[in-house]
């Protein structure tokens, strides 16, 4: 479904240092971020460490239990999110399926760019 480990990053550094060791990676976003610090600076995150891989690379924005954010993350390019069950995820999830997105109901689990480095 998604490359290589999934790999929690929180910030630009280490987006780029998960995609350092020319291995497929997926990217997480931290917990809620779509709300915290927004889909934008999410997919310049993205993007950033997209031009340096090597390697398959996929990311992930965890949405909270906002679908706002969720539509406005698909709006924005992001095609994989994690969006909390709730009345509106059906629409989410529809809306992403049309766009070659997806929405996933929970967290997947993930590792620390730290255990990324010493595997």
């Amino acid at each position: 479904m998604f490359p290589g480990p999934i790999v929690l990053v929180t910030d630009r550094q280490a987006c780029l240092a998960a995609v350092s060791p020319g291995l497929p990676v997926t990217l997480l976003s931290p917990v809620n971020a779509a709300a915290t610090l927004g889909p934008l600076w999410w997919r310049a995150l993205a993007e950033a460490a997209r031009a340096q891989a090597t390697a398959p690379m996929a990311d992930i924005l965890d949405c909270g239990d906002a679908p706002g954010y969720a539509m406005a993350a698909l709006r924005c390019g992001c095609r994989a999110l994690v969006l909390a069950p709730g009345p509106a995820f059906p629409r989410v999830a529809a809306a992403a399926t049309t766009i070659g997105a997806m929405v996933l109901a929970s967290r997947p689990p993930a590792m620390t760019i730290l255990d990324w480095h010493r595997a």
